[in-house]
């Protein structure tokens, strides 16, 4: 049951769409998956699995699945071949435009379907901050930035303010998906339903309006912030950009391309008590609205927001824990000769990037923050667990390789690959040590090969039946 006060402000806002809108809710929903560009293309995904795969016009990686593909039961999922996403969601991180080579922050990145979008358009190359304030939440961004082998993130679980501390007009690009009143997700989370009363919206609202001001303070001039919802209030959506323009007056709305049954925003709804013409708020026109009696889609609101300015080319912005610092030649040194066990052949520019964080070895992203001051849970590319005159390779190693990096690898069937991700070993032969095992030669974990076994090394508490 959709809350009444919730359906008396809709039919205000909607008027003849409103009955249209209603009847949206009686539809079924419309689910979509983004393809890992680092794995795998469409053609390729398209001929090795069943699935039937149309399109989501404003991601070129995204594509609505049919309910019977169940590509969550797939080990193409385990492996990060594709990251099941809500299609409306796909349109912010595409809309900030992420380029290789930036320094990109996701201030509200939990469960991480953004930050993974995000990097698929960085290519691995430049700094992504990956932040959520949850710490439950944060760590299943940080699974999710693994299981997508993404090498130069950097997952932190800190307050927007905290960050704000440390950060000064340092990022190139920032996505602020700010946690909402969820409206927009009623026909697919009935706990939002719940939850919705105007007392929350308000909240909200005023919550919407401390992130923004933080990441203001954190983006370089010239660069981009994009805000984003999944509700329909009008208050967190053109009331917010509004409230952030009047007291950020360095900053303007961005016009851009809207595709087919995206609408316009409402200057309309700012909630300002002044006519929009009289404020400069008829740019809020440009922000988008996405509702799902109009398109294949659940609800969201997006806002592109520029700030005024230019920066050299060499730009670095300020942080003020600097650096973080490599580990020394010498014991560098003796981490990269252990990684050659089971990398073919150990890339040049490890030896710079090393980090140890506790009894973990990890690969920085050049340019890392340094962690001090921070709550850091994944400083980069986790490369091996220390052990006693060894290194064990990580789960996240293998995830990122492609076999031609690893000095072993096995490749499995599907169905073989579904016993491997339950835990059952196999038999095998070959030159004993660690294997990356493939399924289709999409990398999901490691094996060590003795005595004609091949030891199953995929997480316990990943393990699962496919």
């Amino acid at each position: 049951m959709l809350p009444q006060l919730f359906l008396d402000r809709m039919k205000q806002m909607l008027e003849e769409e409103y009955p249209a809108f209603l009847n949206s809710y009686e539809d079924t929903r419309y689910q979509a998956l983004r393809i890992n560009p680092s794995k795998t293309d469409t053609d390729r995904l398209i001929e090795e699995t069943s699935f039937h795969l149309q399109p989501v016009p404003w991601e070129a990686n995204g594509f609505y699945y049919e309910k019977e593909d169940q590509p969550g039961k797939h080990p193409y999922h385990e492996a990060g071949v594709y990251y099941i996403q809500e299609p409306s969601a796909m349109a912010p991180a595409a809309y900030l435009d992420a380029q290789p080579g930036e320094k990109v922050l996701d201030l509200c990145a939990a469960p991480g379907g953004k930050s993974t979008q995000i990097a698929a358009a960085m290519q691995g190359k430049g700094l992504l901050v990956s932040n959520e304030i949850h710490p439950a939440r944060a760590k299943i961004l940080s699974e999710n930035i693994e299981r997508m082998g993404i090498r130069n993130a950097m997952v932190t679980n800190e307050s927007p303010q905290a960050l704000a501390s440390v950060f000064t007009e340092y990022f190139d690009r920032i996505m602020v998906d700010a946690p909402c009143s969820g409206e927009g997700m009623f026909r697919k989370n009935e706990q939002a339903c719940d939850e919705w009363s105007p007392e929350n919206v308000k909240t909200c609202a005023a919550r919407q309006q401390e992130i923004l001001s933080c990441a203001a303070s954190m983006l370089r001039p010239g660069g981009r912030i994009v805000y984003s919802t999944c509700t329909f209030a009008p208050e967190e959506n053109e009331g917010t950009i509004a409230r952030f323009l009047q007291s950020n007056p360095q900053f303007h709305i961005v016009p851009v391309e809207r595709f087919a049954g995206m609408s316009a925003g409402a200057p309309a709804w700012s909630g300002l008590d002044v006519a929009p013409e009289h404020t400069g708020m008829e740019m809020l026109a440009h922000t988008i609205r996405l509702f799902p009696h109009k398109l294949h889609g659940e609800g969201h609101f997006v806002a592109v927001l520029e700030k005024e300015g230019t920066v050299s080319k060499n730009y670095q912005g300020y942080c003020a824990n600097g650096e973080e610092k490599s580990l020394a030649k010498g014991e560098a040194k003796a981490y990269l000769a252990g990684l050659q066990e089971f990398l073919g052949k150990v890339p040049e520019d490890y030896a710079g990037r090393l980090l140890t964080f506790g009894e973990q070895l990890y690969l920085m992203p050049e340019h890392m923050p340094a962690t001090k001051r921070l709550r850091v849970l994944r400083p980069g590319l986790h490369l091996a667990t220390i052990k006693k005159n060894r290194l064990e390779p990580a789960h996240a190693l293998a995830l990122a390789l492609s076999p031609q990096e690893a000095s072993h690898t096995w490749d499995l069937s599907v169905e073989d690959a579904r016993a491997y991700l339950s835990g059952q070993t196999f038999p095998a032969e070959g030159q004993k040590g660690w294997y990356l095992i493939t399924v289709d030669g999409y990398s999901m974990g490691w094996g060590k090969l003795a005595g004609s076994v091949m030891k199953n090394h995929y997480p316990k508490g990943l393990r699962k039946l496919l």
